[in-house]
């Protein structure tokens, strides 16, 4: 378990307790400096070691949520020592013959994994799977999707500047200029998630959420068109999603695909206020899908309101749900060389 002191690696433990992960050993890899702390691991503690290439010996799997710096490093390394490698960076998820999966959408494509296993981004995994039934029903053409993503997708220190700037604010004391975001993001909406390369107007993350979903459903052909957005809020992205299908797809025939679809809960009586919300996603591994109503301006396009959890479905879950289909189907290393 590598990066086993971040906010998605000790989710990634946490939920790895709550379901029982069928694991001999779990061996917590962080930085130098963390090494030798304890961790809490349900009803023991686990000590965290540093990478070093003698530690990484005779595992069977590891889950990575270090970065892509440390993934490109380390993510070969355990695959030379024998691993499985399940990585939540952007490292991986776009190479050839690397497979980029989401537990409910494309499982198959663990068959064709030579090692590692990429995790896609957070904001396209809760979108996919809500939107894994719809293509398997009535096709997928086109997709104009905008995200409200929150701070714990960027790290403890938007968490952090986030509660520093509300609390300066409410106490009307004199801000500190941001040092994580480019701007103040209390109070405030910025239409920037990650950086613009050069000669691009799209931002990292929305070539990301791009791309990812098209490997993810299979199919290259879909028009998609993404625009992310950073909110003041903890926990929890949210989507709005122009879906145009390629069949006619009815609204209430896509709320009963949904309520019946794996990992999908449709939360859909906007008339009582009833509709996913950030707060009710949080904590849970479950994607929130409501506001499904036609588009007045295409008599095939539906909108869908998607929320999640980021830390939990949107990275955490995902690759324990992962691990837990390599080990189930005889897909580690070991198994396969037996």
């Amino acid at each position: 378990m590598g990066g086993a002191t971040g906010a998605v690696g000790s989710t990634i433990l946490g939920v790895m307790n709550e379901r029982r992960f069928p694991a001999d050993e779990v061996v917590p890899f962080a930085s130098e400096r963390s090494a030798g702390r304890a961790i809490d691991y349900g009803d023991r503690d686990l000590t965290v070691q540093a990478l070093s290439d003698d530690a990484i010996q005779d595992f069977d799997l590891a889950l990575f949520s270090a970065g892509s710096g440390i993934s490109e490093t380390w993510g070969p390394k355990f695959v030379e020592a024998g691993a499985v490698v399940v990585d939540n960076s952007s490292c991986w998820r776009m190479k050839d013959g690397v497979p980029l999966v989401v537990a409910e959408v494309n499982p198959h494509a663990l068959e064709s994994h030579d090692g590692i296993v990429a995790n896609p981004n957070c904001s396209t995994m809760q979108m996919v799977v809500a939107l894994a039934p719809i293509i398997e029903a009535a096709g997928i053409e086109r997709l104009v999707l905008s995200t409200y993503q929150s701070v714990s997708g960027t790290g403890q220190l938007a968490v952090e500047e986030l509660h520093d700037q509300t609390c300066a604010i409410l106490d009307a004391k004199e801000l500190t200029p941001p040092s994580v975001y480019p701007h103040q993001i209390a109070f405030n909406v910025l239409p920037q998630v990650e950086t613009f390369r050069e000669g691009d107007d799209y931002t990292t993350e929305e070539r990301k959420m791009m791309a990812e979903t098209r490997k993810i459903l299979g199919r290259d052909d879909i028009g998609i068109s993404a625009t992310c957005v950073r909110v003041p809020v903890y926990t929890g992205h949210s989507e709005s999603v122009n879906v145009q299908t390629r069949e006619p797809l009815s609204a209430d025939d896509c709320r009963q695909l949904l309520s019946g679809a794996p990992g999908v809960v449709v939360l859909d009586d906007p008339a009582h206020a009833l509709y996913p919300l950030a707060i009710e996603a949080a904590g849970r591994d479950d994607v929130l899908v409501g506001r499904i109503r036609r588009d007045p301006s295409h008599e095939r396009c539906l909108n869908l309101w998607i929320v999640g959890d980021n830390l939990r479905k949107g990275a955490a879950t995902n690759a324990v749900q992962v691990a837990e289909l390599l080990s189930v189907r005889n897909l580690l290393r070991t198994a396969r060389a037996a």
